[in-house]
């Protein structure tokens, strides 16, 4: 891991590895960082490389959920859409970095602004096939905010910004268009009644950190317009008994596999 000085702005940057080094990725020493979560979700993208699909990482920070997507289905056009102008910055190095400028394009933009405004930057009605997101995981004002301001942001929103970020992702999404979000399983009871009318077929994949422990994480997907029942699935074990990650996600994280919900 190398670490690089005033980039962008920010005091450090690493060079972290990801899908077992198929992807480098620049992104702040300091604040929010792309892990696990990031991977998982862009492996239950379901883009199947049959077409020249389209995905919108909406919220992207420096881009790790979209790149892994482009990576993993190489017929993929992948959208970055980030409000943060550090992590664009950031965000548009790794795209010309891992030489996926022809199919990878990354937008400034609010998802939360006026729909005029985000036409204006390209952000079209019924244009994507998937939309994915990784939304702060918190509300405003409870719990203790994180010192950093980039972490803050990336940690944290209004609550009434969950519906706005999904009306976003329902405006852009091409009719049928998949949608894949992860968040925390205590955010349901909030999540599910903005996605009601917009997105339906709704899966529910639980991720347990152990067979015995409760799920912290909940990866949802819906399609949009359908009228399909929830489902909630099986829910996936990320660790074996010896505390390693079992075989099914080492795939994942190293190779780019991916996780289908269906």
């Amino acid at each position: 891991m190398t670490i690089l000085r005033e980039v962008a702005g920010l005091d450090e940057v690493t060079e972290d590895a990801f899908l077992g080094g198929a992807l480098s990725i620049f992104q702040p020493r300091q604040g929010y960082r792309a892990g696990l979560d990031a991977v998982l979700l862009a492996a239950a993208v379901p883009a199947c490389g049959e077409a020249s699909e389209r995905v919108l990482d909406a919220g992207s920070g420096v881009g790790v959920v979209g790149l892994c997507v482009a990576r993993r289905v190489p017929t993929t056009k992948v959208t970055l859409v980030e409000n943060e102008s550090r992590l664009v910055a950031l965000a548009r190095r790794n795209v010309e970095r891992n030489r996926l400028s022809d199919r990878v394009e990354v937008i400034e933009a609010d998802v939360t602004a006026p729909g005029s405004a985000l036409e204006a930057v390209g952000l079209k009605s019924d244009t994507f096939d998937h939309v994915v997101a990784n939304p702060p995981y918190n509300e405003e004002g409870r719990g203790r905010r994180p010192k950093h301001p980039i972490k803050a942001a990336a940690h944290a929103m209004p609550a009434e910004n969950l519906q706005r970020w999904v009306q976003f992702l329902t405006r852009v999404a091409a009719p049928g268009g998949s949608l894949t979000l992860i968040h925390r399983p205590d955010a349901l009871p909030n999540l599910l009644p903005v996605l009601k009318g917009r997105f339906g077929g709704l899966k529910i994949l639980p991720l347990h950190p152990r067979a015995s422990e409760p799920a912290v994480r909940v990866i949802v997907q819906g399609r949009k317009g359908s009228r399909a029942p929830l489902a909630i699935l099986p829910g996936i074990i990320l660790h074996g008994e010896d505390n390693r990650f079992r075989p099914e996600i080492v795939e994942i994280l190293r190779n780019g596999a991916a996780l289908p919900l269906a």
